[in-house]
């Protein structure tokens, strides 16, 4: 059977998605949900109901399913706000809403539905964007010390890369769970949604390194570019640059031959200071308290040898606004600090996109909203792939009251890394922007999945126990409040209506009525 809907065609018998005569890479799961909404289109098909037919009972997280419905979405060119295909029914489920006709494949429709030879390459998504994982670069050195130094090529090569805005890259935080782990390439593109893959090795030997370099194209299965390159210690950001133009090269050789794009980065000058923002990174990206202020100490090394690299003062900047954000440190004394930071960063290179992501924190935690949002709409025109970015700009929209962008944009940082630890930030995102439109239930099942990520998200449980009062379900409340009080024991009313930078009044007042229906004093 077929289904025919958009400009889509599913051919459930042989498992494929297509739009027009391209063919749309999808998960499996993902193309179980979406044959069981198209097969029951007539009906809303309950959560319960989903887990029964496309999960076969087991027991999945709420998140499981929602980043699969979001999949399910992105695959046929539908969103969480538009619903134009897929519509959630508040407290019942889902329903495919679309326009469908339906044909039964007979000899003709095969032959009309095989692929000419151009149209053969899988995509992420329905988009014409190359999608590229860069996985960590195996440390080589015997010295596991020396860590720090393969992981921060393969980061300055995904931030290179993430500046071309005709490829989607993805983020650092998903491509590095599979750090030291034995997956097969394929299933790692396949979960990952991505055409192609880069890997490679780093050896540190005194002052000469040795980098390898291979790009594999996921629809062969085989590599179509590699190098090795031998140098001095002080030439590693030159073969940064060469392995990120031969990447352009190999993907797109007609958009590089008519643009010749470059990516660099301003470098330090002195390795030593490269050396330890690679450090810093390596630590800020664990997301605990003491890593982040080991990171900032790094940092601080950094500077003191380079005061003029942005990248030192960008990264110190947002480990301090993310600090203030978690409760880490004390917001007055901690923004003003990163603000300057920022700042000096951005003087330094207008262009890194650090920077302003910091300098937007500051703004929106200090409350000047309009220029938090110019902000972070220059860093996503300058980075579109930075998920921690567009996340905080979702939570920006969620502040200044417009939740369906918020939630769109939470949802954009979740696709963007979807195996990324600071997920549970992105879900609570995701919630927020749902309380903030009186969608309490959906807001809820989202908190409970950021928890579900990382039990210590005090965010998290505050969105919870607003959310469960609004809803009515008081134990919940009661419940979630229990476990803020733990996670924030500083928590109450006025601290919700004086810290939460809200800008519209009738938002703060909703919410603190929401704790003060939980019960919070």
């Amino acid at each position: 059977m077929q289904f025919l809907f958009a400009d889509y065609v599913l051919d459930a018998d042989r498992r494929e998605l297509r739009c027009g005569a391209e063919r749309v890479v999808v998960e499996p799961q993902v193309l179980d949900l979406l044959i069981h909404l198209l097969q029951n289109r007539h009906r809303v098909v309950s959560k319960d109901d989903l887990i029964a037919s496309v999960w076969g009972g087991r027991i999945v997280s709420d998140g499981t399913v929602i980043s699969r419905t979001y999949a399910a979405r992105k695959a046929i060119g539908d969103t969480g706000q538009d619903q134009r295909l897929i519509r959630t029914i508040a407290r019942k489920g889902l329903r495919f809403v679309g326009e469908v006709r339906t044909r039964a494949k007979d000899a003709g429709d095969i032959a009309a539905a095989s692929p000419s030879p151009e149209s053969t390459r899988p995509r992420s998504s329905a988009t014409d964007r190359p999608a590229i994982a860069v996985l960590p670069f195996t440390n080589m050195s015997g010295d596991p010390e020396q860590g720090y130094f393969s992981d921060g090529i393969s980061e300055d090569i995904i931030a290179a890369l993430s500046r071309l805005r005709w490829f989607q890259v993805i983020a650092r935080n998903s491509s590095f769970v599979y750090k030291g782990k034995a997956v097969h390439l394929k299933q790692l593109a396949a979960d990952l949604g991505v055409d192609y893959v880069l890997e490679g090795s780093v050896r540190k030997a005194g002052h000469r390194v040795r980098i390898t370099a291979q790009l594999n194209d996921m629809s062969t299965g085989s590599h179509i570019w590699a190098e090795r390159y031998d140098r001095s210690i002080e030439d590693v950001f030159s073969v940064q640059d060469e392995i990120t133009e031969a990447i352009v090269a190999s993907i797109e050789p007609q958009l590089y031959a008519a643009e010749n794009i470059h990516a660099r980065r301003k470098a330090p000058e002195n390795m030593g200071a490269w050396e330890l923002v690679m450090r810093a990174l390596s630590h800020f990206w664990r997301v605990t308290q003491k890593d982040n202020a080991l990171a900032q100490s790094f940092l601080e090394k950094a500077i003191a040898i380079d005061p003029h690299y942005g990248q030192a003062l960008s990264v110190l900047a947002t480990s301090q606004t993310f600090g203030a954000y978690m409760g880490w440190a004390d917001m007055s004394a901690t923004v003003p600090a990163a603000e300057r930071a920022a700042l000096k960063a951005i003087q330094a290179d207008n262009e890194d996109p650090w920077a302003h992501h910091a300098l937007g924190c500051t703004y929106l935690l200090t409350r000047r909203f309009d220029e938090a949002l110019a902000e972070f709409v220059l860093v996503l025109r300058l980075n579109p792939n930075f998920s921690l970015a567009q996340a905080i700009y979702g939570l920006t929209l969620a502040f200044c009251g417009q939740w369906q962008n918020a939630d769109e944009a939470a949802r954009r940082a979740l696709r963007l890394s979807p195996r990324d630890p600071l997920s549970a930030l992105y879900y609570g995102v995701a919630s927020y922007a749902q309380f903030v439109g009186r969608n309490y239930d959906e807001a809820l099942q989202l908190a409970q999945a950021a928890i579900r990520l990382r039990s210590d998200y005090a965010s998290a449980y505050r969105l919870l126990a607003a959310s469960a009062a609004m809803a009515g379900q008081t134990d919940v409340a009661a419940s979630a409040l229990q476990e803020l009080r733990r996670t924030q024991p500083d928590i109450s009313l006025a601290w919700i209506a004086n810290q939460m930078p809200m800008k519209l009044e009738t938002e703060r007042e909703h919410y603190v009525a929401a704790f003060r229906r939980a019960g919070l004093e």
